[in-house]
């Protein structure tokens, strides 16, 4: 059979090219379907490059660091090369054995094996590590990788274009902290998954879109986008970079899918699993920099978005409530917005309804 083409998948909506990041696979290699041949990084993400048939890797076409574009033939295997799968060799061999047995009825008694002798411990023993201690100072120059490098471009971009502002409040998460420690367990045992803080703060987020569709909209030229639907942005620390990735329709979502669907994006986002499709299209964005103990931030806008939400961490604080002075669980929100699209008012009403619906989740049942 003919060599088969090894080829950059696609990497999705105006992604022309990506690098070739490495080879996990060498010439002379056997590889079986589903083994990584080699890895791509585009601006957005990295690629896994899986053998789609078994056989031997014979050539490629492209080195590490190479550029490369979809669809483009980067390597070859020939399936006509691949020995045999250890079960079909242990089948032959048994096939062979057989047809002996049956052709000579005298059993040879077998050979004695000599026991070598043991090597001495000095012959065995294998040689000691050197440490080496560099005193000099260093300074180690390294190339960003295309994510970086890509993240650093839209971050600046972003700067340059919208006219950012950042609004702040605080929440007092003691109704979410009830609900998760009376209902947590049940949640979990009911759906798989547990019942973290994310999920209604994606859904606080999808009640105040639908009030203020401005924050769920984005400049184009002259004119406004706007959308019937919230595709929120979760922002993902990944090894290579921050990553966001996209939970479709979260307007109609019950906590429990939107703690799946998180939990299944976080996932792969880590794993490099991750399809270009699942970066495009978000509508409006939520990070979270209080898992990294920040306790106040001003987030940046993921354009073209107009809003981004920013958690921070969870402190206990005293607050005052009617007349007592009472400890809460506190946190600070912080809404960055297009100032271009999105009045002041109506941004600082945006966070205050996001506010309300978390501090009083039952508020959505009775539809206010």
């Amino acid at each position: 059979m003919a060599e088969i083409e090894i080829k950059v998948p696609s990497l999705g909506e105006s992604e022309t090219e990506a690098t070739l990041v490495s080879w996990l696979k060498q010439v002379g290699d056997t590889v079986e379907v589903d083994d990584v041949l080699a890895e791509v990084e585009s601006d957005k993400i990295t690629m896994e490059i899986t053998a789609l048939d078994r056989g031997v890797l014979t050539r490629v076409l492209k080195q590490a660091d190479d550029l490369v574009e979809p669809d483009e033939v980067i390597g070859y295997i020939d399936d006509a090369l691949a020995p045999p799968r250890e079960d079909e060799s242990a089948e032959a061999v048994e096939s062979e054995v057989q047809a002996d047995v049956a052709e000579d009825d005298v059993e040879a008694a077998p050979a004695p094996v000599a026991e070598a002798e043991p090597e001495s411990a000095e012959a065995v023993a294998p040689p000691a590590a050197e440490t080496i201690v560099a005193a000099d100072r260093q300074a180690v120059r390294q190339p960003m990788s295309r994510l970086r490098r890509r993240i650093a471009e839209r971050l600046k971009a972003s700067q340059n274009t919208a006219a950012m502002l950042t609004t702040f409040n605080e929440v007092n998460l003691q109704a979410v902290m009830e609900l998760r420690s009376r209902y947590g367990a049940a949640f979990q045992q009911q759906h798989g998954v547990k019942l973290g803080f994310m999920s209604f703060f994606v859904r606080a987020v999808s009640q105040a879109l639908a009030a203020y569709p401005m924050l769920n909209a984005y400049i184009d030229g002259d004119d406004v986008v706007y959308h019937n639907y919230v595709d929120v942005g979760i922002a993902v620390s990944a090894e290579k970079g921050l990553v966001v990735p996209v939970l479709r329709d979260a307007q109609q979502l019950s906590l429990a899918e939107i703690e799946l669907g998180i939990a299944d994006l976080a996932r792969r986002a880590r794993e490099g699993g991750l399809s270009p499709d699942d970066l495009k299209g978000g509508t409006f964005s939520i990070t979270n920099g209080g898992i990294f103990g920040s306790m106040l931030s001003t987030p940046i806008l993921n354009p073209p978005q107009s809003g981004i939400l920013g958690m921070h961490n969870i402190q206990k604080r005293p607050v005052v409530e009617g007349d007592a002075i009472v400890i809460r669980p506190m946190m600070y929100l912080a809404l960055t917005y297009d100032h271009r699209l999105i009045d002041g008012a109506d941004a600082v009403r945006f966070l205050v309804t996001v506010k309300e619906a978390l501090e009083f989740p039952g508020r959505a049942l009775l539809d206010l």
